[in-house]
Order: structure tokens, then C-alpha cells, then sequence
């Protein structure tokens, strides 16, 4: 690669916190993926000056600790420290990071380690290191949960050599590779003993990434040095600042005010005025994620949820399914589109959106409707509604607090009188998670349809890794037999059809209320280049100064 010189003053950025192609993902079969100049792997710039890049989050990242929470704003974060097996490109498209891979039966991948990856204490990574952080997510006491989904599917790790290890299913199991790029790889010897406070000072937080972690404020401010026995090369920043930036109009006056020279998830308010400044550069896609409703349709008395004479409901609505398409036909999902998210959304229909695998282009969002509701209320033996409360960040999706109360609109109009609570990210996920709403609001972004079902709507079952983030209690046998075939098929074409009949089957039956797909937005300084990912993240490492 040719030697590039780049003289810059500090730089900053700001960010908030999955679109991947219909095609099936590759993956590798029995001749594996060899290292190839023409697979993405890192940006390879060698710069004669020091830069510093400065880096503001939108939502807060609450551990350094990447087995702990499957939560974006963390992962954004940790990304910059630990390395994956497998990594994906700004399509979500699988290629290989520290190893590469092949299948040696139908139950049995072997992965083979780049020789000579340094750990950030010096050491070298070895296939015993991938063992225990492939078992680790499942011996975490106190995890909210996410990444044991990940690892569960493995039943048996080999060691074979210091740079070879075997991973065995006990089924065929077709999506392991989008699993595994999600599971960041940490040191044995660091962290074994460590605590989540040992990652968040960084005594624990050794990665084989392109930036050791140097001090961590929550709430302020994470601050990287330059790995520079990075197996990737030379980047261009020796230094890196992520800043906690949670006010979209602070964002956006910090990019204007020359203190930032990126931002994220541009508001959609501020999109035509940044793209009139002569001094600036936006770049957008289709995000793969979907902004839904989770309705508790296990309890019988979801909290919040009364008549109109503010007496306890003998039953839960939410378990009848004219109810939920009731609720459905009540929300105009092109006017939020176009007037709340300001034409920056899709409406959804869909678990997943439109590019990622498994979209079923057959299932439409259902049409506005709001007589038709009425009339399935009234059906379902709910002719004056009845009161419910929805519960929402207001922090962490575009316009998130402005999402929820336009729905509570609409569903007031049909009968449903619907009381919003908007609460940030950190206190949100936490009472969520808890079921304390009839109603929850949730982003989801995933490289495939059956990955995200299994999460979002499959059957709760821990010991299989399904239902992690299934706040409605959902549940379905037909569909849940739906994703276990389709996570079991390797071949791709058949896996996507699997995947396709389970997602139109949770659209059917209203599993969700899907409303909108996100567009992504960042805007830069001009002298800055990046590739809008449709995974939503944001890595310094792949800014480049041009």
C-alpha cells in the first residue's frame, strides 16, 4: 500500500448508539476463506504525524466488559478494544477478522488463528484464549444476557494447536458464523479473575484490537491510545475520545461549533440545514434496524393496562389476536415516516429490514385503518377500549420519545388510551427488561431474520438461548419450530426460505408491531471520509482523513 502523509489539527466526533444483502451469506463450506487482498480486513494508512480523533456518543456505555450486555452503545465501544473470529463489512456480509475457517462435517467448523496477534500486554493470541472466551458469556453471574444466545449452539470446543480450534454443534447450525462475529475474544490470563470493574479500569480490558483503552469515565468520556503491534497496521489515530453526547441539538451545535468533526444519527431536523453547509459531508443507508412494540401477551394483567373507569380488565387483550391487529391497523406508519422521522424511515412490516437476510418482500405493512380497528375491538369485546401504558427511551432511536407519543395518538383515536413513560436508555432497558409496561418500544437490528426472531419472539427457553429479549412473553410453537429449521439448514438459498415462511408467520400472527426501519445518517467534516454501515456502527479506526 502506498505511504500516505496526513498533517491534521485534533479531531473530534460525535455518535449515536445493523442494511445486508438479500443474497445468502457467504459461508466458506469445505474450502473455508483463505487471506485474500481482495477480502476488507483494516484500514492500512501509515501516517508520519500524530492525530488525534475525539469521539461522542449518544447513549451511554455502561461496561468495558464485551460478554457482559449485547447492548450497541457498549459494543460500539469495545469494538475499538477486542477483535472477533469473524468480522462483518458495512453490508453485514461475513469475512474473516482474526481467523479463517472451514467445515470439516456437517457439525464441525475448524478455525485457524493469524499467527503472531498480540494482545495489548504483549502476549500472543492463542487458540486457548478463544476457547474460554467462547464459554466465558455462559459463566458471567449477574449478565443481563444477549450473548449466551451466541455461544449456546457451541457444544464442544477443540483445541487442537496453539492456532487451531474445532467448534462442534450438536446440530447443524447455519448461522454460526453471524454468531460468532459477535463474540469478541479477551485474554485468559487477564481477565480469568476479573471483575467488571478490573475492564472498566482497564487492568481487564486486554484486546488483540487496534486501541488499548487508557481510562474510562462513564457518562463523560472513554479515552483509547494506538495499539501499535496491531495485526491490522498502522492506523491513522494515535489517539481516540469517545464523548458521551446524549442531546441531539448538543450533537449537532458541537459538529456546527467546529468542537466535533463527525457525528452520528444526525437528527432528522438538522439533516438539510448540515447538508447546505459547504464545510460538511453526510452519508446515509437503510439501517438494518427495526423500531417495533412489544405487547406482554403472557400475564394477565399487564401493568398500566385498566377500562376507561380505571378498573382492573378481567382478561389481557393482548392475548386475543384481533386486539393486536387492532392496534396495528391504528398506526398510520407512512405519516410517522414521512412527518415524525421527516422521511428518514421505511415503513415496516417486516422483523428485519428490507436487505437483511430473510426479509420476506411478500409480508406489506398493514394499511392504515382506523374503522377497521374499531371494529376488531369491538369484536374482540372491547368496544370502548380500554388504557395502557408505553414505555420508551428517549435517548437511544431516532426520535424515539417523538415515535411513541405519535402512536399513543393514534391508538388514543381507536380507543386505546395509551400513557407514555420516556425515561433514558440506562434507567429504560433496566425496568423493561422487568415487564413494568403493557407496551414496550425497542430497536432491533440483526444479520438475518431468524437470528432476530429467535431473540425477539422466540419461546423464552435459556438453556437454548432463545426468547433473550422477549419482553412480550410471545409464544408459538409453529414458529419456534420455524427457526430452529431455519438456524439448522447451512444450505443459504434453503435457510432464507426457512427464515421467510418463520417471518411472515410473526407478522401473521402480530408477534410484534413492527413500525418503521431507520435511515442511518453521519455527517462529517469534508476532509473526513466514512462508509455508512448499515450495522449502525461507528469505528474510528475506519475513518480515514482524505
Amino acid at each position: 500500500m502506498a505511504r500516505a502523509e496526513y498533517t491534521t489539527p485534533t479531531l473530534t466526533l460525535a455518535l449515536r448508539g445493523r442494511e445486508s444483502p438479500s443474497s445468502p451469506f457467504p459461508l466458506g463450506g469445505r474450502s473455508g476463506w483463505g487471506w485474500s487482498a481482495a477480502v476488507p480486513v483494516a484500514l492500512l494508512v501509515v501516517v508520519t504525524h500524530a492525530a488525534e480523533l475525539k469521539i461522542g456518543l449518544s447513549a451511554d456505555v455502561t461496561t468495558m466488559d464485551p460478554h457482559f450486555i449485547a447492548a450497541q452503545p457498549n459494543l460500539t465501544a469495545q469494538h475499538h478494544v477486542f477483535d472477533t473470529l469473524v468480522r462483518t463489512d458495512e453490508r453485514s456480509r461475513p469475512f474473516p477478522g482474526i481467523a479463517t475457517w472451514r467445515t470439516i462435517g456437517p457439525v464441525t467448523w475448524e478455525f485457524t488463528l493469524r499467527q503472531g496477534v498480540k494482545f495489548h500486554d504483549g502476549s500472543e493470541l492463542t487458540a486457548e484464549d478463544v476457547a474460554y472466551s467462547l464459554e466465558r458469556p455462559l459463566k458471567l453471574k449477574g449478565s443481563p444476557g444477549g450473548f449466551q444466545t451466541y455461544v449456546r449452539p457451541i457444544v464442544a470446543r477443540e483445541v487442537v494447536d496453539r492456532y487451531t480450534i474445532r467448534l462442534k454443534t450438536a446440530t447443524p447450525y447455519g448461522a454460526l458464523l453471524q454468531d460468532l462475529a459477535e463474540v469478541m475474544i479477551v485474554s485468559k490470563r487477564a481477565t480469568a479473575q476479573a471483575t467488571g470493574e478490573d475492564f472498566d479500569r482497564g487492568k481487564a480490558a486486554v484486546g488483540t484490537g487496534p486501541y488499548k483503552l487508557a481510562r474510562f469515565a462513564r457518562g463523560d468520556r472513554i479515552e483509547f491510545v494506538r495499539h501499535e503491534e496491531y495485526w491490522g497496521g498502522r492506523l491513522p489515530w494515535d489517539k481516540v475520545t469517545l464523548l458521551i453526547l446524549p442531546s441531539d441539538p448538543v450533537r449537532t451545535a458541537a459538529l456546527l461549533s467546529g468542537q466535533v468533526d463527525a457525528v452520528e444519527h444526525v437528527p432528522t431536523a438538522d439533516i438539510a440545514r448540515l447538508r447546505k453547509t459547504p464545510t460538511l459531508r453526510l452519508e446515509q443507508t437503510v439501517s438494518w434496524r427495526t423500531i417495533f412494540l412489544h405487547l406482554d401477551q403472557q400475564r394477565d394483567r399487564p401493568p398500566g393496562m385498566l377500562s376507561k373507569a380505571g378498573k382492573p380488565l378481567e382478561k389481557n387483550p393482548f392475548k386475543d389476536i384481533r386486539v393486536r391487529q387492532a392496534m396495528s391497523k391504528a398506526i398510520n406508519r407512512q405519516a410517522i415516516a414521512e412527518r415524525v422521522m421527516e422521511q428518514l424511515a421505511l415503513p415496516a412490516a417486516n422483523v428485519v429490514s428490507p436487505s437483511v437476510f430473510g426479509h420476506d418482500p411478500a409480508v406489506k405493512p398493514d394499511a392504515y385503518d382506523p374503522g377497521g380497528a374499531k371494529k376488531l375491538l369491538a369484536e374482540a369485546g372491547y368496544p370502548d377500549g380500554f388504557t395502557v401504558t408505553l414505555g420508551t427511551p428517549n435517548n437511544r432511536y431516532i426520535n424515539d420519545e417523538q415515535v411513541a407519543q405519535t402512536v399513543a395518538q393514534m391508538l388514543a383515536r381507536v380507543g386505546i388510551v395509551t400513557r407514555v413513560e420516556a425515561m433514558p436508555l440506562s434507567v429504560y432497558f433496566g425496568k423493561a427488561r422487568n415487564q413494568e409496561f403493557g407496551v414496550s418500544l425497542l430497536g432491533w437490528g440483526s444479520r438475518a431474520a431468524d437470528l432476530a426472531l429467535r431473540s425477539l419472539v422466540a419461546t423464552v427457553n435459556p438453556d437454548k438461548g432463545y426468547g433473550a429479549w422477549n419482553w412480550g412473553g410471545y409464544s408459538n410453537p409453529r414458529l419456534d419450530q420455524l427457526i430452529a429449521a431455519s438456524l439448522g439448514t447451512v444450505d443459504p438459498a434453503k435457510r432464507e426460505a426457512i427464515a421467510r415462511s418463520a417471518s411472515a408467520l410473526a407478522a401473521q400472527e402480530v408477534a410484534i408491531i413492527p413500525l418503521h426501519y431507520q435511515v442511518v445518517t453521519w455527517a462529517m467534516r469534508n476532509n473526513l471520509s466514512y462508509t455508512a454501515r448499515t450495522d449502525e456502527f461507528t469505528f474510528a479506526h475506519h475513518f480515514k482523513p482524505q
